[in-house]
C-alpha cells in the first residue's frame, strides 16, 4: 500500500457494466487514502458545468472512482455522495468495504455458508463477501486474501449465526469480526491487473496484524511535520480501575479487576469480553486495558511533507512509526500506529499527507 505524492489522473467507471465513464476526470481539491480495518476515503471537487453535460460521470451509489499515479491505480472506491455548493460540485467516496454497509443477509447464514462454530474469522469475512457478490447486480469483483488466523468465532454452546431477520448490515458484521484486539485486520487495496486491462480490487487481510514496526522512518517536528498537531487530553477514556467480565452468566461470570492508585481522582470503567473463558487470559486483558487507559496527551494526527525522513509511499496502514513532537505545549515521543492517511496532492506549498495515529500501546495482537 503506497501513498503517491501526485496523481496523474482520476477515472470513473460504471459499477455494473464496467464501462469507463471518464478516463481523465478534471477535479480539484483531491484527497484520498486508505484506512486500518475500514474503507478509507476520497473527496474532490468537479465543475458543475461538466457534470451538467454528463450526469453519469459521478452517479452516487453506482459509479466507481479511481486515483492513478505513475501508471498505477493507488486508490479505488464507490462514489456515495455528490452535492453542489455554489460553483462547486463536491464528490465523496469510500473504498470497497463501504459497500457491505448497504447489503444485508436476506437468506440467513450467508446463504447457507454458516452457522459457525470455532470458525476462523478470516473465513467468515470471505463468506460474507462471497454471499454479497453472489446475487444479481451485487458483484463488485472484490477478492479477499486467503489469509488464515487462529482467531475464532462460535462455540458449541454459543454458535455464531447470521439470521435473515437480523437488521445488522454485512458491513457491521465485518466490523464486529475485526473490532477487538487479537482479531484479524484489513485494508482495501486497488491496482491495475497485470495486463493493465482491468482493475484488481482486494481486501488485504492481516494476521496477526497489518504493518510492522518501522525503524527506518520517523515523524518529527522540524523535519517532516509541518503543522502544530493537537494534543488530546481527555478524561472520558481515562481509568486507573478496569473491571472486566468474561464468559458465563450471573454469579458464574468470570470477573477480573485491575486497579492502581496514582494520586488522581479514582475513575473506573467496566468492559465485557464474553469470548474470554479463562481467568488468566481475562486478567492479562484487563491489565492491558488499564495500562493504556492511563496514558494522556497522545497525538492523534500529523501533517507531513514528503522528505527523506518518511518519503510518501514508505509507510503502510498499520505501521508503527516513532513520532517526536516538540512545540509550546510540551514534548511527546513514542511509537504511534498509522490508522489512516489522506494524500493532498495540490495542497498549498506542495503535496502533503495527513496521517491519523494512535499510540501503539493501544493495540494487542493475536498469534504472537
Amino acid at each position: 500500500m503506497t501513498a503517491p505524492p501526485v496523481p496523474d489522473r482520476v477515472l470513473t467507471q460504471h459499477a455494473v457494466t464496467g464501462a469507463w465513464l471518464s478516463t481523465a476526470l478534471p477535479v480539484t481539491d483531491l484527497e484520498y487514502g486508505p484506512e486500518l480495518s475500514g474503507p478509507g476515503e476520497l473527496s474532490c471537487t468537479l465543475a458543475p458545468k461538466l457534470l451538467a453535460t454528463n450526469p453519469t460521470l459521478a452517479d452516487p451509489g453506482t459509479t466507481l472512482i479511481y486515483a492513478e499515479s505513475a501508471g498505477e491505480i493507488q486508490w479505488g472506491g464507490i462514489i456515495w455522495d455528490v452535492r453542489a455548493i455554489g460553483n462547486e460540485y463536491r464528490i465523496e467516496a469510500a473504498s470497497w468495504s463501504s459497500y457491505l454497509m448497504r447489503r444485508f443477509d436476506l437468506h440467513g447464514e450467508h446463504g447457507g455458508r454458516g452457522p459457525y462454530t470455532y470458525t476462523d474469522r478470516c473465513q467468515v469475512i470471505r463468506n460474507i463477501w462471497d454471499y454479497a457478490q453472489g446475487v444479481d447486480d451485487g458483484d463488485l469483483g472484490v477478492t479477499v486474501d486467503p489469509t488464515t488466523s487462529t482467531s475464532k468465532v462460535g462455540s458449541p454452546s454459543e454458535v455464531w449465526h447470521s439470521y435473515w431477520y437480523d437488521q445488522k448490515s454485512l458491513g457491521d458484521q465485518v466490523d464486529d469480526l475485526v473490532s477487538d484486539n487479537a482479531t484479524p485486520e484489513y485494508t482495501c487495496v486497488t491496482r491495475w491487473n497485470a495486463a493493465k486491462t482491468g482493475v484488481t480490487k482486494r481486501i488485504q487481510l492481516g494476521w496477526p496484524r497489518l504493518g510492522a514496526r518501522r525503524r527506518d522512518i520517523s515523524f518529527a517536528s522540524g523535519v517532516n511535520i509541518i503543522a502544530e498537531p493537537e494534543k488530546a487530553l481527555s478524561g472520558d477514556d481515562y481509568a486507573q480501575v478496569v473491571i472486566g467480565a468474561g464468559a458465563g452468566d450471573g454469579s458464574a461470570k468470570l470477573r477480573q479487576v485491575s486497579a492502581v492508585r496514582n494520586g488522581r481522582l479514582r475513575l473506573e470503567t467496566a468492559l465485557d469480553f464474553p469470548e474470554i473463558n479463562g481467568n488468566d487470559v481475562l486478567k492479562d486483558r484487563v491489565e492491558w486495558e488499564r495500562a493504556w487507559r492511563q496514558v494522556m496527551g497522545t497525538v492523534g494526527q500529523v501533517t507531513l511533507r514528503n522528505t527523506a525522513a518518511a518519503p510518501f509511499g514508505s509507510w503502510q496502514v498499520g505501521d508503527d512509526v516513532y513520532t517526536r513532537i516538540h512545540n509550546p505545549w510540551g514534548d511527546y515521543t513514542g511509537w504511534c500506529r498509522v490508522i489512516s492517511w489522506t494524500i493532498q496532492p495540490t495542497a498549498r506549498g506542495g503535496p502533503q499527507a495527513v496521517v491519523n495515529l494512535k499510540p501503539s500501546s493501544m493495540f494487542q495482537y493475536g498469534g504472537v
